[in-house]
């Protein structure tokens, strides 16, 4: 900083939010030694709002604090490299850097004076209601930025510690032992309301752009755009750093591949097989299904939920329901509990006008498949829509013309939204199966039996459940 222009001090200043100071700066040609050598009663001449003195003030302390540590640490670090130069070295002593910083971090930060009407409120070990939470949050956002010397950006540590300070010194405050985590989202997300509006700090821009913001964008951030920001928010060792910007790149391609007709579907595998990490991160933190389809889009294809429920479970899901449907389909039909149903009335009637044996069996596999929960007593809207809107909000089955083979459609619907067109009755019903366990939806009351039926033979468990 001693050698820096004024040029470099104005930019300096703008990434700390300090941009209305600039053109003072300019007039009077405060460079970076000018800036070091700064005091309290020059600060006041060239700085007029009492806020922004605080500020500059503080950052300049911090600075040299930080220069005479870091010098310190250098020779420390010197010394390590002669006596041990095999640990010290090369990558190993960048995350060295890191680590000391995050030290230096947890050493030297305290709780901010709080106003007195918080102080209120802490004081009577109250729990803080809604817009006394919200006071406490912006107080500690403020406070991070100027120990971070104006960036916008925490590491996930730095969180942890702020929070940390926090819970020790107001222990009422840990809710049912869930406060840390409700505490801490609280914060990310102020920083995030902060960092939403502004359009002149380099870091921020150059965040936004490497993860998918685009301007004048207005929409409230998405949890997928959170996950993002978590990762980038890592403390900056290289390992970190290089797994966010090569899952941002698999992701990129995974959303351009599928924009296009012919596919490299080995290299489709490939790429969700690496970033399959991150995507159940975001499935068992309840991320909205658009977020994780936006993000991984061949989730629709039927061929890449079949081959996500393999690697989890191991096991191939349309090998088991072809077999499932093959097997059982004439016990089904032949059940008392379905014989006066509306889909084996339908189905009797379309088996009068085909003789073909292939026709005939796809027939009887997609009636089967369709009066599974009339089997079971189950709610059949949970399972099928036959020629009807979809209702449900859990993974069910659009089914149009299902006798007709010249115009049936299958379709797999997820919150109302249809997710994947499908072949048959056979991929239908997998997917169905498939959609629970990939995206860790529970599956409704009204339509367990059936649905552990299908998975007993799935899963080849001992002792399977059998038909009523």
């Amino acid at each position: 900083m001693e050698n820096w222009s004024v040029e470099q001090v104005c930019n300096w200043l703008k990434q700390r939010n300090l941009g209305e100071l600039v053109p003072k700066f300019r007039e009077e040609e405060v460079s970076g030694a000018a800036l070091l050598a700064l005091n309290d009663r020059m600060v006041q001449q060239l700085v007029k709002k009492i806020g922004h003195q605080a500020v500059l003030m503080d950052l300049i302390k911090k600075y040299q604090q930080q220069k005479s540590g870091l010098e310190s640490f250098t020779y420390c670090s010197e010394t390590a490299s002669q006596k041990f130069p095999e640990v010290i070295s090369g990558k190993n002593l960048k995350s060295f850097f890191a680590r000391y910083k995050t030290l230096q971090w947890t050493s030297s930060y305290t709780l901010p004076d709080f106003p007195y009407d918080v102080k209120c409120i802490l004081a009577e070990k109250k729990c803080p209601d809604h817009s006394m939470r919200i006071r406490i949050i912006e107080f500690l956002q403020a406070d991070m930025t100027k120990y971070l010397e104006g960036s916008l950006y925490p590491n996930s540590q730095q969180y942890n510690i702020v929070v940390n300070a926090l819970l020790q010194a107001y222990p009422f405050l840990d809710e049912d032992g869930n406060g840390f985590l409700l505490w801490k989202r609280a914060l990310k997300d102020r920083f995030k309301y902060v960092r939403r509006p502004i359009e002149d700090d380099e870091q921020v821009l150059r965040n936004k752009c490497k993860f998918g913001h685009r301007r004048g964008q207005t929409r409230k951030s998405s949890f997928a755009e959170n996950k993002l920001d978590d990762v980038q928010g890592q403390v900056e060792e290289e390992p970190a750093y290089l797994k966010g910007s090569t899952m941002d790149l698999h992701i990129k391609w995974l959303n351009q591949e599928y924009m296009k007709t012919q596919r490299n579907w080995e290299e489709v595998d490939n790429r969700m097989n690496v970033t399959i990490e991150i995507r159940r991160k975001m499935i068992s933190d309840k991320a909205p299904l658009k977020d994780i389809l936006r993000l991984f889009p061949f989730l629709r294809c039927p061929y890449q939920l079949f081959r996500e429920f393999q690697l989890l479970t191991h096991m191939d899901i349309y090998k088991k329901t072809v077999e499932i449907l093959e097997i059982y389909s004439e016990n089904i039909l032949s059940l008392y509990v379905v014989r006066n149903n509306p889909i084996n009335i339908m189905l009797q009637e379309n088996l009068k006008q085909h003789t073909e044996e292939d026709v005939l069996k796809y027939m009887k596999m997609t009636a089967a498949c369709l009066l599974l929960p009339e089997v079971f007593g189950d709610d059949s809207s949970l399972f099928a829509a036959v020629n009807e809107e979809v209702k449900a909000v859990t993974p069910v089955l659009e089914v149009k013309n299902p006798f007709n083979v010249n115009s049936c459609e299958f379709a797999l619907y997820v919150e109302r939204e249809e997710l994947a067109q499908l072949n048959d009755c056979t991929m239908a019903l997998a997917a169905l199966v498939a959609a629970f366990h990939v995206f860790n939806i529970p599956c409704p009351k009204r339509i367990h039996r059936t649905l552990n039926f299908l998975e007993s033979l799935v899963f080849e468990v001992r002792n399977p459940a059998s038909l009523p």
